[in-house]
């Protein structure tokens, strides 16, 4: 089968590979512009693009898609199958005409399960012990499409978002790879999504990765896990001198033991121990990062600045 592959992450990436690496052909590969990044505005190009160009692909990157003169270029290549995964654009339904079966996409979620831009995150962050790929017909409407395959995984318990994301790649290149093969034989049947089962999972903003004390231990260490490898959790602290420091948060656990202690107090900064109190029982913080400053371990935290139980961290300031 002819197929254009669309998408921009490390998500995409794997399933790029997968299918120019299986018996079908890459017409093209589509992505975002190549962009300054950093402080030094240097142009990085994106995994996808320089997958595409390791690869040798056809590589195109318009501004948008569903702009007309990119749909008739689109028209001309005659393709199959649009293949699209971690692309950051909704493709509209002329779009989704330049080929002869439509298109698919590869979701990070069980469908109709947290639709949107950030599903690993906001399952993650809900506390969720399963996920999954989904591989859906594509309409205009986010993450609306039929179902055509589905796969569930479990989430393990100290796993970040960053590094959920990186193993569901690879299943969802596997099974983007299947429904092609199926697909290109017929075999594929669409499972109609349940409206009243859908759950949303916007795209992340710096202020999710906030850390609100008044929530329980448990909830905030999925929030942790969550929010990495972007925006990463943070609080503020008020320094004895009436500075103000804002902290990341990288790793941490619970303390089982119940807090008497208002939320946000530290019950407990000795011997390498960093505990402050949530709604329920402790938090205890094991790896973080202070702005300015490399990632630490509690202990090293608390060698360099003066702490002690009964400060309080903020959840702002």
């Amino acid at each position: 089968m002819d197929v254009v592959v669309m998408g921009n992450g490390p998500f995409a990436a794997p399933m790029l590979r997968a299918i120019a690496e299986s018996g079908h052909s890459v017409k093209l590969v589509v992505t975002r512009p190549d962009r300054p990044q950093g402080k030094k505005l240097e142009i990085i190009p994106g995994p996808v693009a320089s997958l595409a160009r390791e690869l040798h692909l056809p590589l195109e990157q318009p501004e948008s898609v569903n702009d007309p003169a990119y749909i008739a270029r689109l028209s001309e290549i005659k393709a199959d199958l649009l293949v699209v995964a971690d692309f950051g654009q909704i493709l509209n339904n002329a779009a989704l005409a330049t080929t002869k079966l439509g298109g698919i996409n590869v979701h990070a979620s069980l469908l109709p399960k947290y639709r949107g831009a950030a599903p690993v995150a906001w399952a993650i962050y809900h506390g969720e012990a399963t996920t999954g790929i989904s591989i859906i017909r594509m309409t205009p409407e986010l993450d609306g499409g039929g179902v055509l395959l589905q796969r569930e995984l479990s989430i393990e318990p100290e796993e970040t978002a960053g590094e959920l994301e990186k193993r569901l790649s690879i299943v969802g290149a596997e099974l983007a790879v299947e429904a092609i093969d199926q697909l290109s034989s017929g075999r594929l049947e669409v499972i109609v999504q349940d409206r009243s089962l859908v759950t949303k999972a916007p795209r992340l903003r710096k202020e999710d990765g906030l850390i609100d004390w008044k929530r329980t231990a448990t909830a905030i260490c999925h929030q942790i896990r969550a929010m990495q490898p972007w925006p990463i959790a943070y609080f503020d602290w008020r320094k004895p001198n009436g500075e103000t420091l804002r902290i990341q948060v990288t790793k941490a656990g619970v303390e089982t033991s119940p807090s008497i202690s208002p939320p946000g107090t530290i019950v407990e900064a000795k011997s390498g121990k960093l505990i402050v109190a949530s709604s329920d029982c402790g938090v205890s913080i094991q790896r973080l990062k202070p702005a300015g400053k490399k990632e630490m371990d509690a202990a090293t935290f608390l060698n360099g600045y003066r702490i002690q139980a009964g400060d309080t961290f903020a959840s702002s300031q």
